[in-house]
């Protein structure tokens, strides 16, 4: 599976995906540090990835556009580190890979996650 890390997922969870055999690119790797977050829809969109955040405003964006691509995983832990990112992250691929292929936004929650198909309604 293809992932573009904005900023706020450290470059640790983008090596570990790439370690399991993931495409994954962080946001500063390719310039876009100071992208807004249209730009970054739209480049995970246009090179089919699923965007890593901890941005809410990515879901807002998504809904509000109607679209059904690209997915956006969206972390809202207290432990914001890679050390509990990343295992959450593993987990929801290995538990809802066909929804982040297809088009979803996944909240990502201490203790649970939630996962909304796109586009927003359907």
């Amino acid at each position: 599976m293809r992932f573009l890390a904005d900023m706020g997922i450290s470059v640790r969870t983008v090596g570990a995906l790439n370690e399991l055999g993931h495409d994954a690119v962080h946001a500063r790797e390719i310039g876009l540090s100071r992208a807004t977050d249209t730009t970054i829809l739209e480049r995970a969109r246009s090179e089919g990835q699923v965007v890593l955040t901890v941005d809410l405003d990515f879901g807002q964006l998504l809904a509000a556009s109607s679209q059904i691509t690209p997915s956006v995983v969206i972390f809202r832990m207290r432990d914001q580190t890679p050390g509990s990112i990343t295992p959450r992250l593993l987990r929801v691929i290995a538990e809802r890979s066909r929804e982040l292929e297809s088009g979803a936004i996944i909240l990502v929650e201490d203790r649970r996650y939630r996962v909304r198909l796109l586009p927003i309604g359907r």
